[in-house]
């Protein structure tokens, strides 16, 4: 069997640490040929073709793949989906948009945030908030998938695929590009980071997210949020952490007036150490967390900032 993953592509670098451990779920299931497709996508396929377990790599440059169109790029897969058994992509923000497209296109189901690879029809994903895995088994003769990488590690560097040329089918005409509106940081991204300090309601304002802020530049960490802190206005959008928000699986995940409600476990209950600091003493994080901190946040995270 023969796989086809569909690379992380940002601004025509390869976002390595997803592609990695998308890699490295799918080389189970066959013969990976990873595909990098953008306005600009040579260098991120010369990334590619370094990671161990890569077969073959696709570069496909073309402008109506640029500015994350997913028409052009599902249009593109499944000009070359006649040779793969399975189509698969790491879990983000552009993936889920392009496959479920891929899917349709080919008239076959989806099989999203994938978690465990069974065999090459069965595949395990988490359901209910995360509380219970479901098992899927799928008949399809071209299974589509996204694996929630957070689950898996990283393929290793060592690789040394060939790189190979396609053109893409052309711009179907269906979506055009307007403007990106990015916000900058100097942080690290927060799906990747090694380290996540996230507030929540107890943080109180948008003002007090400073020394969650601070902390989180003290530690080289990226700044996250509950669902609670981005709806009362104390953080942007991005920055949450959870079911509707993103999912992250850091070495050290420190959850900062953060209650732990359930949606926001399933959002970063794969952490490796987890610390709570809340003064509520009942507070479900407590469950999940490594390390407690029963303390009024304002007083202990400025005095934990200021020892690191």
């Amino acid at each position: 069997m023969a796989v086809l993953l569909l690379a992380e592509v940002t601004d025509g670098a390869l976002a390595l640490d997803a592609t990695a451990k998308a890699v490295n779920a799918a080389k189970t299931l066959g013969d990976v040929t990873v595909l990098c497709a953008g306005a600009s996508a040579a260098a991120a396929g010369e990334s590619a073709a370094k990671i161990d377990g890569v077969s073959k790599v696709l570069v496909a440059e073309d402008p109506a793949l640029g500015h994350r169109l997913a028409e052009a790029t599902a249009a593109l897969i499944v000009s070359l989906a006649g040779d793969y058994s399975h189509i698969v992509a790491p879990a983000t923000t552009d993936a889920k948009n392009v496959m479920p497209r891929v899917a349709a296109l080919l008239d076959v189901m989806v099989l999203s945030d994938v978690t465990g690879v069974v065999d090459a029809d069965t595949f395990e994903r988490p359901i209910y908030a995360g509380n219970a895995i479901q098992t899927v088994k799928s008949k399809d003769a071209k299974k589509v998938i996204t694996f929630r990488t957070s689950t898996f590690d990283a393929a290793g560097e060592g690789g040394s695929a060939a790189v190979e040329a396609v053109s893409a089918p052309g711009d179907p005409g269906l979506s055009e590009w307007v403007e990106d509106k990015v916000a900058a940081s100097d942080r690290p991204e927060l799906t990747s980071a090694k380290i996540v300090v996230s507030g929540g309601r107890g943080v109180g304002s948008e003002e007090d997210f400073k020394i969650i802020e601070a902390l989180a530049d003290k530690l080289g960490a990226a700044v996250g949020a509950s669902r609670a802190a981005v709806d009362s206005g104390f953080a942007p959008n991005d920055w949450q952490v959870g079911q509707t928000g993103k999912v992250v699986a850091p070495e050290l995940y420190v959850a900062v007036g953060i209650s732990g409600a359930i949606q926001h476990l399933a959002g970063m209950k794969d952490s490796k150490i987890i610390v709570a600091i809340n003064k509520d003493e009942e507070a479900p994080i407590f469950q999940v967390a490594d390390f407690g901190l029963v303390a009024d946040l304002f007083q202990a995270v400025p005095e934990l900032t200021e020892k690191l």
